[in-house]
């Protein structure tokens, strides 16, 4: 009897128990697949970001070592020495400056530039400053008067 159940059932087009859990696993799977995908391609932004600040961050270490190794060699008496010597031209007692200078053989005199002042043109004539005015407020050439001005 059982047999012709099962028969009856596969005929009838019912669903069984297992075909609904089925379809409820594969549902709730394909929710958390779809849902994962999601979070991580709204990760990989922040992830590109977060190894763009790391490498921010140590070339800002660098920097840092750099800039105080620079302080600590500045403040130091080696620094003073060799800014005396070298831009501060001093010398030590028993020691001699010697500074060179160019020869006047090595030196080449540049011609100097030859200008034209006759052919400069004078600036064209202004008509009066009442004129301008005329045209912004009244959006038309001003009348023709005698000048006066």
């Amino acid at each position: 009897m059982q047999e012709k159940r099962k028969e009856s059932r596969k005929r009838s087009g019912q669903i069984s128990g297992v075909q609904v859990m089925f379809a409820t696993i594969l549902s709730v799977g394909l929710i958390l697949a779809i849902n994962f995908s999601s979070r991580i391609s709204e990760g990989q932004p922040l992830q590109e970001a977060y190894h763009r600040v790391l490498a921010e961050i140590e070339d800002l270490k660098a920097e840092h070592a750099r800039l105080t190794a620079l302080r600590d060699y500045v403040l130091g008496d080696a620094y003073v020495e060799q800014w005396a010597r070298s831009d501060g031209k001093m010398v030590l007692p028993g020691e001699v400056l010697v500074v060179p200078v160019p020869s006047s053989a090595d030196m080449t005199q540049e011609p100097e530039p030859q200008f034209n002042f006759n052919a400069v043109a004078a600036p064209p004539p202004q008509a009066p400053i009442w004129t301008l005015w005329w045209q912004i407020f009244f959006d038309a050439p001003p009348p023709n008067l005698p000048s006066g001005d």
